[in-house]
């Protein structure tokens, strides 16, 4: 254990109570991983631990909770206690003090999570814990149906650790998720949000299919469950889009917008899908229609604003195909899909490709790279792209006797097009000398 916390542990004994590390720390720990936070439990009330230390604050006083600050660091020192009863699916209507350190160690979710630690007492398991972590299992402590009901976002937090440490879960644990998944539209977007990014960005996003089969997915996503069900009939594509999207995921750079890039980049292929007289399907105009579908999904999961531009900007130009491949065109492409998608752009087209079929695969990636190394190509020559690039301002406009207004920026995005096509005419001279010409009036 760090030495802070081991202090704070021993200064909690020395005044008489009991305190240890738990919950995901001392998981962390047995698994050889290095904790970002520690928990303490201690016997003491939290009157008790602040006056046993100088520096404190009520960060959760009414569950018990008191946070001993060290050197500017935040330690959360929790009382044992038993929760009442629940109302809400999250939150305990009461909360019961207990001197008994397996009681409080019953309330939490799962066996993994259960575990306490300090350096007199070593490892307390009362559930097995260390068990299930060699086993690769998420098993609930006690009775799932319980457990589940009392917070509703732990069906959800059962598939994220799986995810997470790859592990399955267990049988009884699975069935009251099926069962209670429903309990999930009472729990807050931004709780939701938290945990499927979690899931996203874990070493195996493939548990979305767990979220699907579960029923987690109608409840959170369920335009997600719409594509896992939804045929793709072309030579071009495997498995359904719901399929596809979760070997994109596996096949993309375990960041947050890529990851929800690749997860919602076909999320209108259900809706768009056409079929014609020999059997194939279609999916034309999903990638703007996704975009849109995007946006309205990240903003009722309560995204930042800037994460929601990023993520549709890239499902808009996820299918997006320069041609031929030229300097220009791909100078078009940026202007069209806008420089921020670029060159996360890139990862999401490999991924796209790499999870369909093999039919001219290689001739794809092919694709992909040549337009990567003319993206490169035309950054080291510092050619024009975007609005601050260009050799004229508005000002300079003004000066040349337009007046401002929505007039003086359709000029300028005209220049703009202008320059893209051939940077040859980014100079001051150049572009006052055709907008005199050609485009004051």
């Amino acid at each position: 254990m760090p030495e802070k916390v081991s202090a704070i542990i021993r200064q909690l004994k020395s005044a008489g109570y009991d305190a240890y590390a738990v919950g995901g720390c001392v998981r962390d720990s047995v698994l050889g991983r290095t904790p970002h936070d520690w928990d303490i439990t201690t016997s003491a009330r939290p009157q008790q631990v602040k006056a046993v230390f100088g520096h404190t604050i009520d960060t959760g006083i009414q569950h018990g909770t008191v946070t001993v600050m060290l050197d500017h660091e935040g330690f959360e020192v929790t009382t044992y206690r038993i929760d009442g009863e629940y109302e809400d699916a999250r939150h305990p209507k009461s909360v019961e003090y207990t001197l008994n350190l397996r009681d409080d160690l019953k309330r939490r979710d799962f066996t993994i999570n259960a575990m306490a630690y300090n350096e007199d007492a070593g490892l307390v398991d009362a559930f097995d814990g260390r068990g299930d972590l060699k086993r690769g299992v998420i098993r609930c402590v006690g009775d799932p149906e319980e457990r589940f009901t009392e917070d509703a976002l732990r069906m959800l937090r059962a598939v994220r650790f799986a995810a997470q440490l790859g592990f399955s879960i267990e049988e009884n644990t699975e069935r009251a998720i099926r069962k209670l998944a429903p309990n999930l539209a009472r729990i807050s977007a931004e709780r939701i949000q938290a945990e499927l990014v979690k899931l996203l960005i874990s070493p195996h996003p493939e548990m979305m299919r767990t979220v699907w089969e579960t029923g987690i997915a109608d409840v959170i996503l369920p335009e997600f469950s719409a594509m896992m069900v939804c045929e793709q009939k072309n030579p071009h594509h495997r498995g359904t889009v719901g399929e596809h999207t979760i070997w994109s995921l596996q096949a993309v750079p375990a960041t947050k917008v890529l990851r929800l890039a690749m997860l919602f980049h076909d999320v209108a292929k259900p809706a768009c899908r056409t079929e014609d007289a020999d059997g194939l399907h279609h999916f034309h105009g999903h990638p703007a229609m996704g975009a849109e579908m995007t946006r309205r999904i990240l903003r009722r999961l309560k995204f930042d604003n800037d994460t929601i531009r990023r993520v549709t900007a890239l499902v808009k130009g996820h299918d997006d195909r320069p041609y031929p491949l030229t300097e220009r065109a791909v100078r078009r492409a940026i202007l069209r899909n806008g420089q921020e998608a670029y060159p996360d752009l890139f990862e999401v087209k490999r991924a796209d490709i790499l999870a369909q079929s093999d039919y001219r695969q290689q001739e794809k990636l092919q694709y992909v790279e040549e337009y990567r190394r003319i993206y490169g190509q035309i950054l080291a020559g510092h050619q024009c792209l975007t609005m601050k690039d260009l050799a004229v301002t508005g000002k300079d406009l003004i000066e040349a006797g337009m007046k401002p207004g929505k007039e003086l920026g359709a000029v300028l995005k005209q220049m703009l097009e202008a320059v893209v096509d051939d940077p040859r005419l980014n100079t001051k001279e150049i572009l006052l000398e055709r907008f005199q010409k050609e485009w004051k009036k």
